[in-house]
């Protein structure tokens, strides 16, 4: 079977995340059976958002540092543990020695495929990817109709995400889970079908039977994704 690279830090947490999922995604009934898993959690990667809408620091080389040593450590693909990274996706692929995944196209043909009677999907997502409509393109490319927050709702989760009581610096709080939650309500006030959560520390707190509309997570189709490409 192939070896998995995680290029994660961008968080921490929810690259532990994104590696608990591929592990619980493996058929698997003995420890021989799973697959190898190399991982390159560094949190130096510039915020990704930051760099997007004002100019930070550029992610880029970091990312890219930590695609060779995946490729160094014998990984045969790459899945990025952050949605809003995907927004410097074709630079990555042209420079890395390994194939990478595509959480935001995967998430999208699965709604597609696993909910026939969706139309309108609502997107629980961080300011940059959002700005730069990584999910509103994919969506569209599968013939489904974005629904957007608005810009108090973006508020809402980017403090749920970064906030002083958010899953970055807090981890899981009630207060971040209403506001995620809230968001979503919204959402699906204004017709969405089913929700995205399309920031990899939002699944962190939103789990299904949470919202009256079904809920999905990006990165448990990455990891679905990672474990199809490693058992093909």
């Amino acid at each position: 079977m192939k070896t998995i690279g995680i290029l994660g830090g961008m968080g921490p947490a929810a690259t532990v995340d994104l590696f608990d999922r591929i592990v619980k995604a493996t058929p698997a009934r003995r420890d021989q059976d799973h697959i190898p898993v190399v991982i390159v959690n560094n949190p130096a990667v510039p915020d990704r958002s930051e760099a997007i809408l004002h100019g930070g620091d550029d992610p880029r080389p970091i990312m890219l540092d930590g695609l060779h040593r995946l490729a160094g450590m014998g990984a045969d693909f790459a899945v990025i543990a952050c949605n809003t990274a995907h927004y410097f996706l074709n630079d990555l692929r042209a420079a890395s020695r390994i194939p990478i995944l595509d959480m935001i196209g995967e998430t999208a043909q699965v709604i597609r495929r696993e909910h026939p009677a969706v139309e309108r999907v609502g997107i629980l997502a961080t300011s940059g990817t959002l700005a730069v409509k990584l999910y509103q393109r994919a969506l569209l490319g599968e013939g489904l109709s974005p629904v957007e927050p608005t810009e108090d709702e973006i508020a809402q989760m980017m403090d749920a995400i970064y906030g002083e009581a958010g899953i970055k610096r807090a981890g899981v709080t009630e207060s971040a889970r209403r506001q995620l939650c809230e968001a979503g309500k919204k959402l699906i006030e204004r017709g969405a079908q089913a929700l995205i959560l399309g920031c990899t520390e939002i699944p962190l707190a939103l789990k299904d039977g949470d919202l009256p509309a079904p809920l999905i997570a990006s990165n448990q189709v990455l990891a679905q994704a990672a474990v199809r490409t490693a058992l093909r």
